[in-house]
């Protein structure tokens, strides 16, 4: 019987991590940040997840997600988590990474245009937005609103990557348009009238 590796390796021990080339770096360098926050996204994209797949007793409560709907919609996110690996894969193989690293990196090229149909797609059957609404509106709605602003953390993490030229301008454009979609898809899962914001 094979036996399985380590979880820990103890390399990290001394305040440093490896990015996929084998360049040790701080753990506190912009490129651990940006990984760190699109690793949480994921994370919380995936407990947006959870909740939804409990949802079936209540789908009745729904305005605009049907059973379908809701099936359709998880395997969408759970498409989104997949690019977000891609996402880590590009972030942590710089573009100016050691040389022949480059030929092993992934390359995030960016599936703006598949979020953006879906994005017009929810967005069609939406009451039109007038003014702000509060983030709120039940467990799901509440924990995409979540994963929206860590989405919005991420880009800004990313941006000066991109201006150092250590990883492609499509990823950080991937985020901005994915804080859009996770922002629909809120609305999308609110219960009952969505609250809007008024000046206390």
């Amino acid at each position: 019987m094979q036996r399985k590796s380590k979880i820990y390796t103890k390399t990290g021990d001394q305040g440093t991590t490896a990015l996929y080339d084998g360049q040790r770096l701080h753990k506190d360098d912009r490129v651990f940040e940006a990984l760190g926050d699109v690793d949480e996204l994921n994370a919380l994209i995936g407990l947006a997840l959870a909740q939804m797949q409990t949802m079936s007793q209540e789908i009745d409560v729904l305005t605009h997600v049907s059973e379908q709907g809701l099936i359709n919609d998880s395997a969408f996110l759970s498409d989104i988590q997949r690019d977000l690996i891609d996402v880590g894969s590009a972030l942590g193989t710089p573009l100016d990474g050691k040389k022949g690293a480059s030929d092993l990196r992934v390359r995030f090229h960016g599936e703006c245009a598949k979020l953006e149909r879906q994005i017009d797609a929810w967005d069609f059957a939406l009451p039109r937005l007038t003014q702000f609404i509060l983030p709120q509106g039940g467990v799901v709605a509440a924990k995409l609103h979540v994963a929206r602003t860590v989405c919005r953390r991420a880009e800004r993490r990313v941006w000066p990557l991109v201006e150092q030229r250590k990883v492609e301008i499509e990823v950080a454009q991937y985020l901005n348009r994915l804080a859009d979609l996770l922002f629909v898809c809120a609305r999308r899962y609110t219960i009952g009238e969505e609250v809007p914001y008024k000046k206390a």
